[in-house]
């Protein structure tokens, strides 16, 4: 499947996969909470494909369903020792 990575400029290190380009399927709270998006990438993503920081198999069932994925920043590591 071909799809299209954004990075949001508000939210550092969110991204979104989006089936179409033109981000339609986006509910407006989300698209306005996340800001300008900028294009970082197009790729055709297969179920064999590995993504650095989301499950491909969540990202093409995601997009299949509904037409977005959202990637968040990964939570941050407590230093305890």
């Amino acid at each position: 499947m071909r799809c299209f990575v954004h990075k949001s400029l508000r939210k550092a290190d969110t991204y979104v996969y989006l089936r179409e380009p033109d981000g339609a399927a986006l509910p407006v709270a989300l698209r306005e909470s996340l800001g300008p998006l900028q294009q970082v990438l197009e790729l055709e993503l297969l179920p064999t494909r590995r993504l650095a920081q989301a499950d491909t198999a969540r990202v093409l069932e995601a997009l299949e369903q509904h037409g977005y994925y959202l990637q968040l920043p990964p939570p941050p590591q407590s230093g305890g020792a």
